[in-house]
């Protein structure tokens, strides 16, 4: 029997509302905004969190720095579709780009996530 349930992940950033406008964006999943905490969430129940947190500061990859902590993977059929679709939403692309089937973006928070393929 398990301890415990799995229901999200939380992320920090400076802004829930905008950090969870933007996921929701690009996994096309429900948005719901409080005051100081965001989640969006899909139909079959997955959950991402965003809470504010006074002064933020966003990771610096890849060096360690300001470690990332934490990044996300997400799946993609196309990468240069995905690519364009996530710029338009508020991302911005690294300009480290370590392999070829993937690609790596900083969120409007500065946290890194990437584009897969596979």
């Amino acid at each position: 029997m398990a301890i415990a349930r799995f229901p999200s992940i939380v992320i920090d950033c400076p802004d829930p509302g905008a950090l969870a406008k933007f996921y929701g964006a690009m996994l096309d999943w429900k948005v719901d905004v409080s005051s100081d905490w965001a989640e969006v969430r899909a139909e079959y129940g997955q959950c991402i969190s965003f809470q504010q947190v006074d002064g933020y500061t966003p990771p610096v990859w890849p060096t360690q720095e300001l470690p990332q902590q934490m990044h996300l993977d997400v799946i993609v059929d196309d990468l240069d579709a995905a690519e364009a679709a996530v710029l338009d939403i508020g991302a911005t692309k690294h300009p480290h780009q370590p392999g070829t089937s993937f690609r790596v973006f900083l969120d409007p928070a500065g946290h890194p996530f990437c584009l897969c393929v596979n």
